[in-house]
């Protein structure tokens, strides 16, 4: 399992979005990852314009970071990653994003070589509407809620997905809080991804300290270069 909570080690990936990501322009971004040592790079968004397909060529070019694919939807399917997170929106309530996409692509899934790893998506609010919301069309437990994203992850996990993701969401007014991710971490056993929202050295800490198991920094990092270099050394520290 290449996301495994037996490992107890803190990690950080980094979010390219295909629609937001310019090829040009992000040797120097990669370079930064590798040297690092970012654990992990997840490919994907809510939307897509642009296929995923040169940005993972690109990143397998200048990198041996392993390539995670974050599919936002059944079009950011791709061949060439290490692994695929198969999101399942649990804290929605829309059956296509529960189940309904997954058993469409479970036959092509099937063929590839990629580790799959099944992950309970949960959306929180923080702030204002992010687009995965409207995308997904579905409502996100609001952040002064505990109690709801506890019991959706204990589901989760008992329904057997290997890791919990929650999400604050592109664009975010700020990250989880760290109440809240506490919660979640000290009632579950699988490893805990949390992201969006993510934008200084102290959130990442604090995230860290509130049990985070894997910190994913996506827009922090387009206008803050230097966070992704900054978050590995904080995720050093815990080493």
């Amino acid at each position: 399992m290449m996301i495994n909570a037996s490992k107890k080690r803190k990690s950080i990936a980094l979010l390219l979005d295909p629609d937001k990501t310019d090829l040009v322009n992000i040797d120097s971004l990669l370079m930064s990852a590798a040297a690092c040592k970012t654990d992990y790079i997840f490919i994907g968004g809510s939307l897509t314009y642009v296929q995923p397909d040169m940005l993972i060529k690109k990143v397998k070019e200048v990198s041996d970071i392993p390539v995670l694919l974050f599919p936002g939807n059944l079009l950011q399917l791709s061949h060439g990653t290490d692994g695929i997170l198969l999101l399942s929106l649990i804290s929605g309530r829309n059956p296509e994003l529960l189940i309904g996409n997954h058993v469409i692509a479970a036959p092509y899934l099937k063929k590839m070589q990629a580790e799959i790893i099944s992950v309970g998506y949960i959306l929180i609010n923080c702030g204002s509407k992010t687009s995965v919301e409207y995308m997904s069309q579905t409502e996100a437990i609001p952040s002064s809620k505990p109690d709801i994203a506890v019991a959706t992850a204990i589901a989760g996990e008992m329904l057997g997905l290997k890791s919990i993701y929650l999400e604050a969401g592109s664009g975010a007014d700020h990250p989880v809080p760290p109440g809240l991710i506490r919660s979640v971490k000290s009632n579950i056993t699988v490893p805990l991804i949390v992201g969006g929202g993510i934008k200084s050295k102290t959130c990442i800490k604090t995230s860290f300290d509130s049990g985070a198991d894997i910190i994913v920094l996506g827009n922090g990092t387009e206008n803050d270069p230097s966070l992704l270099t900054e978050a590995c050394s904080i995720r050093d520290s815990y080493r």
